[in-house]
């Protein structure tokens, strides 16, 4: 079972499905926020929606094809971050996130983010890891900018967001220039 502890405030655990109603209330409180920028949030219409999606994580997470964790924040659920698009032949791999509106602006998600670019290089031995971010989502791509990404293109009509195609930019971090802050 995955478990890490940031800091004091800050505690990252694979999803679970006794972490269900938490996620799902957590996205429905913060509907509106994510839907902008995540193509699933539609489709999140249940617990058992939740559910589903904890089991394929956990059966990813089981054929070391990925890990979603929930992040949590002072005891309380505060969003997920988890390595996708997996490509073991050029030990690239790719970080996605989220995180409930209420926790916005606190610095979580780069901890996290950086939590996770370290198992990316230092556990798990990748050379690459990505991020992908819609063009306008500003707060979502000061994270790899902070974290000393640099900005690889745009892949224009990228990604399907609320029914409006918007264009995402992509971020890319080699293991030679991650420098641990």
């Amino acid at each position: 079972m995955f478990k890490y502890v940031i800091n004091e405030d800050i505690e990252l655990k694979l999803v679970d499905i006794h972490h269900a109603e938490d996620i799902f209330n957590s996205i429905d409180s913060s509907r509106e926020h994510l839907r902008r920028y995540l193509p699933w949030v539609d489709s999140s219409k249940s617990v058992a929606d939740t559910r589903e999606f904890i089991e394929n994580s956990k059966n990813q997470y089981a054929a070391n094809k990925g890990l979603d964790a929930g992040i949590w924040y002072k005891g309380e659920f505060a969003g997920v971050i988890g390595f996708h698009s997996i490509n073991p032949s050029i030990k690239e791999i790719s970080i996605g996130y989220w995180l409930d509106e209420r926790f916005v602006g606190k610095g979580i998600m780069t901890r996290a983010c950086k939590a996770f670019i370290d198992f990316a290089f230092n556990i798990y031995n990748f050379n690459r890891v990505e991020i992908r971010c819609a063009e306008d989502n500003i707060k979502s791509r000061a994270i790899p900018e902070r974290l000393g990404f640099t900005q690889e293109g745009i892949i224009r009509d990228g990604e399907l967001l609320d029914g409006n195609f918007v264009n995402c930019v992509v971020y890319g971090l080699l293991k030679r220039e991650w420098k641990r802050t």
